[in-house]
Order: structure tokens, then C-alpha cells, then sequence
């Protein structure tokens, strides 16, 4: 396989409202890979949870991550490029992920609070309330130095941060 035709897969992950599906979805355009919608996955108490702002506790995500993870195998083993959005807060649920594929590679969305605060506020029609964001900015474990991936600041252009996942090192 040449490096143009190798597939890749890619997770693009932070806090709620710093734009992971937005910038996925343009990613996985780029990439010609499918794209899946984390959220999308989250059980029906999961999401009522979270829209009662109640934050998810680790056994709420597990069976989430687990099904997360074998979108990612199977991707990786029928050879298919894939961009996720998933906030991948920490990094044991990085780790769990990587069992799907160890050269998963992360697009970390990084941005200010303010910032994330007021692109909440202007989403119409998302259960994520803004009270849980100061939750998820809690247990945020940003990408450490031996993750494959970038951290990206999200005050940049989409088309910027997709340049620059596209530039970074493999």
C-alpha cells in the first residue's frame, strides 16, 4: 500500500462544544474515510442522563467505549480509513480505544472555557447541557507526549485544523 492509499483512522476528541463533529466530518471528507458520530452511539440512558446534567460516570461509558472500540477493529481489519468524534476524556478510554487499533491516532480540540461555553450556547437542538462542561474540563487528561496524535486550538479555522491533522506526523 502506498502512503496515499494506506488507511488511517483517526479520533477526533476533547470537551462537549469544541466542534469534534464538525471538524470529523470534514476530516473524513478529506480522507474519503466514513465517518462516525460517537454521540450517536450512547445508550438512551446515557443520553437522558446527560440531559438531566448529570455527568457520565466510567460505567456509564464502558459498554459506550466497548462498541466504540469494535467500530474501530473493524475498521482497522477490513483495511477501511475511519474518523470517530469521541471526547476521549482520559486516557485509559484512549487506551481502550487503541486496543481497536494501536496506530489510532487522536486530533485533540483544545480551546478556553469561555469559548466552549459560548459555542454551547449557540447549538440548537444538543442534549449536552453547558452545566456539564466544567465537569468534562475536569476529568479532561489532555494527549501525553507517547499518544500518536495533535492537539489542535480551536480559535483556528476548520479548514486550518484540517490541514494541520493532515500534516502531522504519523
Amino acid at each position: 500500500m502506498t502512503e496515499k492509499t494506506k488507511s488511517t483512522r483517526w479520533v477526533v476528541m476533547g470537551v462537549c462544544g469544541c466542534g469534534k463533529s464538525s471538524v470529523g466530518g470534514r476530516l473524513a471528507e478529506s480522507l474519503g474515510a466514513k465517518f462516525l458520530e460517537g454521540d450517536a452511539f450512547h445508550s438512551p440512558a446515557n443520553v437522558a442522563k446527560m440531559s438531566a446534567g448529570t455527568p457520565l460516570t466510567d460505567a456509564d461509558r464502558a459498554e459506550w467505549l466497548l462498541q466504540l472500540m469494535a467500530e474501530i477493529r473493524n475498521a482497522r481489519e477490513t483495511g477501511a480509513s475511519l474518523v470517530l468524534s469521541c471526547s476521549a476524556l482520559k486516557r485509559r478510554y484512549r487506551d481502550l480505544l487503541r486496543e481497536g487499533d494501536p496506530e489510532l491516532r487522536f486530533a485533540h480540540l483544545a480551546g478556553d472555557r469561555e469559548l466552549i461555553a459560548n459555542r454551547m450556547l449557540a447549538r440548537i437542538n444538543h442534549y449536552m447541557p453547558l452545566s456539564l462542561l466544567d465537569s468534562q474540563l475536569n476529568v479532561l487528561e489532555p494527549l501525553q507526549a507517547d499518544e500518536a496524535g495533535i492537539t489542535l486550538d480551536i480559535r483556528k479555522e476548520p479548514a486550518q485544523l484540517i490541514t494541520d491533522i493532515l500534516n502531522s506526523n504519523p
